[in-house]
């Protein structure tokens, strides 16, 4: 069997390890994004677009698993979800804490779109700065 690794595999490859490491699942997008852009760099601005929109899919799926459990009782947390808002998605990219924002944005009943947006935007930067701490920018 050949296996070649074409820009659009490596592509659909990306989004998927993209998509994954933002869940609950361990992993790496980081790498397959520089990976990817290193073996096509022509392919660089759909390959950040690919991984950020993977990666905030899979923030979202951690954000809707957390919204159906059931609603908080304590309003000292309702209080502090509604000081800091959905904004504070822009750390939605973190290790560790990431997950654990996406997940309390859900379980607090942040509004999706919003949340969505403002982990989009935090995803995108970190890979920007991947990219660019690479030196693999156009």
């Amino acid at each position: 069997m050949d296996f070649s690794f074409t820009s659009d595999t490596g592509l659909a490859g990306l989004f998927i390890a993209s998509f994954l490491s933002a869940t609950i699942l361990p992993g790496g997008s980081e790498l397959a994004l520089l990976a990817m852009i290193k073996a096509y760099p022509t392919q660089t601005g759909e390959a950040f677009l690919l991984a950020t929109l993977g990666n905030t899919l899979g923030g979202m799926v951690t954000y809707w698993m957390a919204r159906v459990l059931p609603q908080p009782k304590d309003q000292r947390r309702l209080t502090l979800a509604q000081h800091w808002g959905a904004p504070v998605l822009l750390l939605a990219w973190a290790p560790v804490i990431g997950d654990a924002l996406c997940a309390a944005a859900g379980w607090l009943r942040l509004p999706w779109l919003a949340s969505a947006m403002w982990m989009a935007v935090g995803k995108a930067t970190r890979y920007g700065v991947v990219i660019a701490g690479a030196g693999l920018w156009f």
